[in-house]
């Protein structure tokens, strides 16, 4: 049943944490400098460029593998009990990344204090809203399963 619309939540889950590769999360100008931070680092604008500043190499690994077991979470069709679970084991790695971006965040110099909050700072929470659906359509998916079960 892999054509099912939680395929689509699981997929959208996984683009949503990988947009945190891309997307800038927070940016400040301090000093007529730009900074921002995206899960591989901290960034600053420089007169030749971008130049990283800081690299979370920690944190981007553990982006882009809390996004892969999202992905691969879609080809668990056959084991719905297992899907279910690890639906739950992302949303709680995404609340744990999302901890963790707020906390490198933090090391933009002079702190969040005026910072503009990007698109990056609520692809955390699209990706939990995401997981949730797809919970919920493999709950319905179980649910049909055992009525068609009854009717035999």
């Amino acid at each position: 049943m892999i054509q099912r619309v939680q395929t689509i939540w699981l997929l959208l889950a996984s683009l949503t944490l990988f947009m945190l590769l891309l997307l800038p999360i927070v940016t400040k100008i301090d000093n007529g400098t730009e900074f921002w931070v995206i899960a591989s680092g901290l960034y600053q604008k420089a007169a030749k460029g971008t130049v990283k500043v800081e690299g979370f190499l920690p944190l981007l690994i553990s982006t882009v593998v809390t996004a892969l077991i999202a992905l691969a979470n879609i080809f668990n069709y056959k084991n719905r009990t297992l899907q279910k679970r690890i639906c739950n084991v992302v949303i709680i790695l995404t609340l744990g990344l999302s901890f963790w971006i707020s906390q490198a965040a933090q090391k933009i110099p002079g702190g969040l204090e005026g910072a503009a909050y990007n698109a990056g700072a609520f692809m955390p929470i699209l990706t939990i809203i995401f997981c949730f659906l797809a919970f919920r359509g493999i709950r319905k998916d179980e649910l049909l399963i055992k009525s068609a079960d009854r009717l035999r």
